[in-house]
């Protein structure tokens, strides 16, 4: 078929990565794809993430691979050395992307908890068992600005987060940029509510979990990331971080559907977290990379 490939401007940019953006059309201009391009940076300046779609019609008409080639090249470009993609299992994405060279390195398992079937008297007991020498603390939004320098330093607890084989790099993380991640879920109308877990002899955040709940506050809420660090594990913060975490969203958003999570499948331990919480897995989504 005849193709054409039009780059767009993307009005997306945040403030440490980039997109670019390309639109497939046939010969009469009609739409039949599309392809993004995340671009990283701090920590991660050798990562590429493709997102490509293409009209369900018009698959297997070389569309995909048109866009996939453009896709890479700009990569190139840019001098990333990985670029990587997800495809839910048994989708199509599945058998294209192994079919361009893609390989498999990580399977993450999807869950979804229920609001409506949340036991509050058992998340209840969860969050108040005594946890010696720690305190739950929240906010909505931005961190507050005497947790910011201790939050931003928290956030290394995620740099050894089982990833398989992907060539994820570790994200360099300061106040700057956990504000700028805050403001991006503001500007797009969703709320972000963070708990995290303070060492009460010296006031420093050992640990946190982030949800998203879309701004209309109905639908289904996000877990955007769940880390306690290395020197804090072993004392059952994870759990009680996000049994809090539930519990706030069960309690101010009454007409929220449910709360949503994924984790790696070699992640065993925040799996049973989940699972002892009552999350229930509903797919999974595998992650190819491309070695440029």
């Amino acid at each position: 078929m005849s193709l054409r490939i039009t780059p767009l401007t993307d009005p997306t940019h945040g403030a440490h990565s980039r997109r670019l953006a390309w639109l497939a059309s046939d010969a009469d201009a009609n739409p039949v794809g599309t392809a993004f391009l995340r671009l990283f940076d701090g920590g991660q300046e050798h990562l590429a993430e493709l997102t490509l779609h293409v009209h369900p019609v018009e698959r297997r008409k070389g569309v995909g691979s048109r866009l996939l080639d453009t896709a890479v090249a700009a990569a190139r470009d840019n001098t990333r050395r990985c670029v990587v993609a997800q495809a839910e299992a048994g989708s199509p994405g599945e058998h294209f992307l192994p079919a361009h060279s893609f390989r498999k390195v990580l399977t993450l398992r999807f869950a979804r908890l229920p609001l409506a079937d949340v036991d509050t008297t058992a998340l209840a007991e969860i969050i108040e068992r005594p946890h010696p020498g720690y305190r739950l603390a929240s906010w909505q939004g931005t961190v507050p600005d005497h947790l910011a320098q201790t939050f931003a330093a928290s956030r290394r607890a995620m740099d050894d987060m089982p990833m398989e084989d992907t060539d994820h790099g570790t994200t360099a993380w300061d106040v700057d940029r956990v504000r700028a991640a805050a403001k991006a879920v503001e500007q797009r109308g969703d709320h972000l509510h963070t708990v995290v877990a303070i060492d009460t002899s010296n006031g420093s955040i050992t640990g946190f979990t982030e949800l998203v709940v879309p701004g209309g506050g109905t639908g289904d809420a996000q877990h955007y990331g769940t880390g306690v660090l290395p020197e804090h594990r072993g004392h059952g913060l994870g759990r009680w971080m996000k049994a809090e975490a539930i519990r706030q969203a069960h309690g101010h958003y009454p007409d929220l559907g449910g709360l949503l999570t994924d984790t790696a499948d070699s992640n065993t331990h925040m799996r049973h977290i989940s699972d002892s919480l009552g999350y229930v897995p509903t797919h999974t989504t595998l992650q190819y990379q491309l070695d440029l």
